[in-house]
Order: C-alpha cells, then sequence, then structure tokens
C-alpha cells in the first residue's frame, strides 16, 4: 500500500479551471462588473497571458460562467425527474430548493438576473447566455403545468418565474425569511389554479 506523505507532490489544479472557479465565486458574490481580470488573474495565481491563452476577454469569461450555471441548473432538473414521479412533486421539489436557497448563507440573488442587469444589449453574448437559460428553464416548467393539466401552463409558468424572481430579489435585499414564505403561498396558488 502507497502512504502519502508530504513530500508527494499533488497535481495542481488546471489552470483554466482555476480561472472559472475563481471568477465564479467572485461574479456570484460581488457582481460581473466590479470584478476586473487582473483580480482574477491574482486570485487563480495564474499569468495574464495564461487567463487570454483561455478566455478571449472578461465577457468571454462571464459567458462560460452563466454557461456554468446553467448546466447546474440542468442537471439539478434532470435529478427532480428521476426523484420524483408526478409533474407536481417535481415544482414541488423544485420551489423546495428555491426556498433553501435563498435562505442559505452568501447568498446574492439570481446569477442570471444578476448579469442580465448589467448588460442592457439583447445582442451581448452575455444576455445571449441569459436568454438561453431563461428560455429553456420556462419551457421545462410550463412543461410541468402542462403536465398537471393546468388551462394556461404558460401563464402559469409566467405566474412561477414571476414568483420565484421575487423571491430571489427579496432574499437578496435581506428578507429572505419573507421571500421564502411569499414564495411558497404564490406558488400554492398557482399549483392550485391546475387542481381547480
Amino acid at each position: 500500500m502507497v502512504q502519502l506523505t508530504d513530500t508527494v507532490a499533488r497535481p495542481a489544479t488546471h489552470a483554466k479551471v482555476r480561472i472559472l472557479a475563481t471568477a465564479d465565486r467572485l461574479f456570484y458574490a460581488e457582481g460581473v462588473h466590479t470584478v476586473g481580470v487582473d483580480r482574477i488573474i491574482s486570485e487563480s495565481k495564474v499569468t495574464k497571458a495564461t487567463f487570454y491563452k483561455y478566455y478571449r476577454s472578461k465577457d468571454a469569461l462571464i459567458v462560460v460562467y452563466l454557461q456554468g450555471r446553467d448546466r447546474i441548473a440542468r442537471e439539478f432538473l434532470a435529478a427532480v425527474d428521476t426523484r420524483f414521479d408526478t409533474p407536481e412533486q417535481r415544482l414541488r421539489g423544485i420551489v423546495a430548493e428555491i426556498s433553501t436557497q435563498v435562505t442559505r448563507q452568501g447568498f446574492h440573488g439570481c446569477p442570471f438576473i444578476n448579469a442580465a442587469a448589467q448588460f442592457a444589449d439583447p445582442n451581448h453574448p452575455v444576455r445571449q447566455a441569459v436568454t438561453a437559460h431563461r428560455e429553456w428553464y420556462g419551457t421545462a416548467v410550463e412543461d410541468l403545468f402542462r403536465g398537471m393539466g393546468h388551462a394556461r401552463p404558460g401563464d402559469a409558468a409566467d405566474d412561477f418565474f414571476l414568483a420565484r424572481d421575487g423571491a430571489f430579489a427579496g432574499a437578496n435585499l435581506g428578507d429572505p425569511i419573507g421571500a421564502h414564505t411569499a414564495l411558497l403561498r404564490a406558488v400554492q396558488r398557482v399549483l392550485d389554479e391546475a387542481a381547480g
């Protein structure tokens, strides 16, 4: 059996991964406009040349950051699909996760809404990444309401996202408990429409 000692070299995390992990942490905590490339380079412990080898610009890095957050959301919904049997259970599973997020220490709102607020041009690659995420997520939630037999699944999905976005904003502004309970009330009303 081989024993690891302090003298055994451990592989360093690949520079590209370190840059993205650093950017993810800083962008989410402080905002994509506030965090500069020099700070990401410094905290990632890479050179400027290494940064630009993997990410041609800060905007390109922001897009990759959002794509990573999108991938996490897609993996979460895939897990919800396998864990729960009915569309209503799946929607409740999504709401439970949102409630957990908004009451978590270090919560700073929705990374997509936060990024979109800083890029006004709808044709900018950052806004396009946000739009792609929102369209996918909206379709997934609308399909769940359709599966429940809701008479107006598109409207129900809109109501769901208004409640979700409001909860994210309210919690980020300092009232996570109020945001959590308001979200539960709003989503319950939408679910009741499907049952009625």
